[in-house]
């Protein structure tokens, strides 16, 4: 099974304060808006894409935050960027089909579980480094993967179901 390239969005409050999370349906866990990039599309335009399907709200990319290389098969190149709404922000969130919730969050006070991953690219975002980030995912490993399994044996039980066309929808 080959894995795609990723596209992740970062929508900070105006404040930089807060971002815009989402709980997955399929994993019950936090994790910051995206996916995969499909054939002949641009990363910029799949994550504002993604965004849209799993929050309901239109962004722009503002800007390249990083780009994410894998150290093993675990995972795929992944682009992570700052958005912007591109309309004015709702007073709540709707779930989409993807999403059981939709959120912002304080950066002090991120709910549990969050992808210990999308933190990181949060972190590196708030650098607002003057180009973008070549970075390895070097959290991402074989000895991360088993803790993960023996800390949340239910979650990874979904999240093979959910890839299996099996999915677990609450």
């Amino acid at each position: 099974m080959t894995i795609k390239k990723g596209a992740i969005g970062i929508v900070f409050s105006k404040d930089r304060s807060q971002i815009l999370i989402i709980k997955r349906r399929d994993v019950p866990i936090w994790v910051l808006p995206g996916g995969g990039i499909e054939d002949n599309e641009q990363a910029a335009t799949a994550v504002e894409r993604e965004l849209f399907e799993e929050t309901g709200l239109q962004v722009a990319v503002s800007r390249l935050v990083g780009t994410y290389e894998p150290i093993n098969f675990l995972t795929a190149e992944t682009f992570v960027f700052e958005c912007s709404p591109t309309v004015l922000l709702p007073d709540k969130f709707e779930p989409q089909a993807e999403t059981q919730k939709v959120a912002f969050h304080p950066l002090n006070k991120l709910p549990e579980p969050f992808f210990f991953l999308h933190a990181e690219w949060v972190q590196d975002a708030l650098l607002n480094a003057k180009e973008p980030l070549v970075k390895k995912m070097t959290s991402i490993t074989f000895f991360a993967l088993i803790k993960n399994i023996l800390c949340h044996p239910i979650l990874l039980l979904r999240y093979l179901l959910s890839r299996l066309g099996f999915p677990i929808n609450q």
